[in-house]
């Protein structure tokens, strides 16, 4: 795909076709490749867990706890920024490029450098030296985030879904032959690394775009400050998201880490399976009729009336046969994660429903209210994680589904606060 027409502007978007079946084609496109890399990580959880020991998931998760949130930025900001803006210039594309790559180098470098520290606060000397193998996924991944971006404004969400489970098939190859060879930790930060330059290098080939040298260009500011917002919401919301792997490492250790880990990745595969992948196509599509508020609400409810369909039935399955899931997956000697995982289960269902309402704020162009209340959020579940910590990693999860209980009707409350989206439709539609 060549984004850009010879006078520097965005290639129209699929032309000749209604927005509605575009939105849909590209969901179910998004849709069959997390399917697709659902089938490839559920595979290579059954194969690893029975090659690899807990303690290895927990020192490779100690470092990824910092370093997936220097890695995402980039890939959360400019990425919304350029899919909800209504223009997008060849000169602000290449802006935000090289800023992008920048910014990304610089948090590379360092990173690689606080290997020690984090080797200091978790008592752990493995650490340091993985530290140092994980930044290399911030600079790689910097490199094509802003091609993916310009793939997905242009809808091509297929393309899209086969880069990115190119990308995991080839991580699931290369961890597996490296467990087997006996490389251990290695085998998941050369993996990691394998798969974050397969999509860097695929975003590249399927967009023909080659970024100009920086320029002045109108827009690169406010599309900036945007991008940040974003970002800062991502943020605290990574926080929010990653403040159990550090209080679980930090206090009972690598082996414990490993279990809840474990427990934690299947509480979270449907939201990254069904709901990420979708999100492209929700906030593009919301973006281009948030001016008409019937219709956007419209569409807005109709996606979050499926979710909650799917998404109760999974958690109440879930709930229910945790342990068993656990026992089939991952094998003899992996019992406590199956025991952590039932506590996630009653809250899978609120947890894909609540995470929609970042939709709302990202395509009515208002992310500074998501940055807002990501704050809130962060100080909810943060003091929850705190009160249950003497529980141990079962406590934590708990506090994990009683959060989404807690911050849903409240979240979606104060994101459609702006454009009219009444609690009461929303509470209509899951009910």
């Amino acid at each position: 795909m060549k984004p850009f027409q010879p006078d520097g502007t965005f290639h129209p978007i699929a032309a000749g076709e209604g927005l509605r079946r575009t939105a849909v084609r590209g969901a179910g496109a998004s849709i069959t490749g997390a399917a697709g890399q659902f089938a490839v990580q559920i595979g290579s959880v059954v194969i690893l867990a029975r090659l690899l020991t807990p303690s290895d998931f927990g020192i490779v998760t100690m470092v990824t706890t910092f370093s997936l949130l220097l890695r995402s930025f980039g890939l959360n900001g400019f990425t919304e920024l350029i899919m909800q803006r209504e223009e997008i210039t060849d000169s602000l594309a290449s802006n935000l490029f090289w800023i992008n790559l920048g910014i990304g180098t610089i948090l590379t470098l360092s990173f690689a450098s606080a290997g020690k520290l984090l080797a200091f606060f978790y008592h752990n000397a493995a650490v340091a030296q993985v530290t140092e193998g994980m930044a290399l996924t911030i600079g790689i991944g910097s490199l094509g985030y802003i091609h993916s971006a310009l793939l997905q404004r242009a809808m091509h969400f297929r393309t899209t879904a086969i880069i990115g489970f190119t990308g995991s098939v080839l991580q699931v190859i290369i961890t597996i032959v490296l467990a087997i060879a006996g490389w251990h930790y290695w085998a998941l930060v050369w993996g990691s690394v394998t798969q974050t330059a397969a999509v860097a290098t695929g975003s590249w080939l399927m967009c023909r775009w080659m970024p100009n040298r920086p320029r002045r260009a109108t827009g690169t500011g406010s599309g900036f400050k945007f991008a940040m917002n974003v970002y800062w919401h991502f943020a605290f919301a990574y926080m929010t998201g990653n403040t159990d792997n550090l209080l679980v490492g930090w206090r009972f250790g690598a082996h414990a880490l490993g279990f809840y880990k474990k427990a934690f990745d299947l509480f979270v595969m449907p939201q990254t399976q069904l709901l990420s992948p979708i999100s492209g196509v929700a906030v593009r599509t919301l973006s281009r009729v948030s001016r008409d508020r019937e219709q956007f609400q419209r569409y807005f409810l109709r996606t979050i009336s499926v979710l909650a369909l799917v998404g109760m039935g999974i958690g109440a399955d879930f709930a229910l046969v945790g342990k068993d899931i656990i026992r089939f997956l991952l094998g003899p000697g992996w019992e406590e994660a199956g025991r952590i995982f039932v506590l996630f289960g009653p809250g899978i269902g609120v947890m894909l429903l609540y995470n929609t309402h970042g939709w709302i704020h990202l395509s009515i162009g208002r992310p500074e209210r998501w940055f807002r209340w990501g704050l809130m959020e962060f100080v909810c579940t943060a003091s929850l994680f705190l009160l249950t910590l003497r529980w141990g990693p079962s406590g934590i999860a708990l506090a994990w589904t009683t959060s989404y209980f807690l911050l849903m009707f409240p979240g979606f409350w104060y994101a459609g606060k702006p454009i009219g989206l009444g609690i009461g439709a929303v509470l209509g539609v899951i009910w």
